[in-house]
């Protein structure tokens, strides 16, 4: 039987719509401080995961864009950023156990700057209008586990007060969203909906 997608995909891109007026929304109250342009390529290089419902929307959407040889040139960048992750992913997880502070190993991950397999020659997003939540919300002021984060090309400045989003509460929402899609498909893995999988993977 035909499992359909649809009800969970509207779900995930309410919260979509949410989180692009919130963006529009504190662009507009601090338009000096929001310096998103076209061809800036500074969130393509972000290392981050996606929530479960959230890789499977990206993939859909991916195999109806790309076709034929396109599409196999992609997929062949996608697997060599793929184990360029897992190389990186393996060494924090030695380093963690090692007694690194995971402070810090978070803050190298961000630091490591790998480029988003959509990215083309051109600096433009090859699936730009289905790019994951993070991507949107990039370049106004978030929260995760209490701590501050911006775009470092921003005019936010350390200690003032703006508008923030709570990343912790929309990662909360995925997680319920996808834990009701692992219980509609009948997983027999309990731990579906709380995966988190890595852009190129879910490529």
């Amino acid at each position: 039987m035909k499992f359909d997608f649809e009800p969970f995909f509207r779900e995930y891109e309410r919260l979509v719509m949410a989180a692009d007026e919130t963006f529009k929304r504190i662009e507009n109250e601090h338009k000096d401080c929001v310096n998103c342009k076209i061809e800036c390529t500074d969130c393509c290089y972000a290392l981050f995961d996606l929530p479960l419902i959230e890789a499977l929307y990206i993939n859909y959407h991916f195999n109806r864009t790309f076709k034929g040889q396109q599409k196999d040139a992609l997929l062949e960048t996608i697997n060599q950023l793929d184990r360029q992750i897992h190389k990186l992913k393996r060494t924090a997880n030695k380093d963690l156990a090692a007694g690194k502070p995971e402070a810090d190993i978070l803050t190298e991950l961000a630091a490591a700057r790998v480029r988003c397999p959509l990215l083309n020659d051109q600096e433009r997003c090859d699936l730009y209008g289905f790019r994951p939540i993070t991507c949107r919300l990039y370049g106004i002021p978030t929260q995760i586990g209490g701590k501050g984060h911006t775009c470092g090309l921003s005019g936010f400045k350390a200690g003032e007060s703006y508008p923030t989003v709570n990343i912790d509460i929309l990662q909360k929402k995925l997680f319920q969203l996808s834990e009701r899609f692992a219980r509609a498909v009948k997983s027999r893995y309990a731990g579906l909906g709380e995966i988190l999988v890595p852009l190129s993977m879910a490529l």
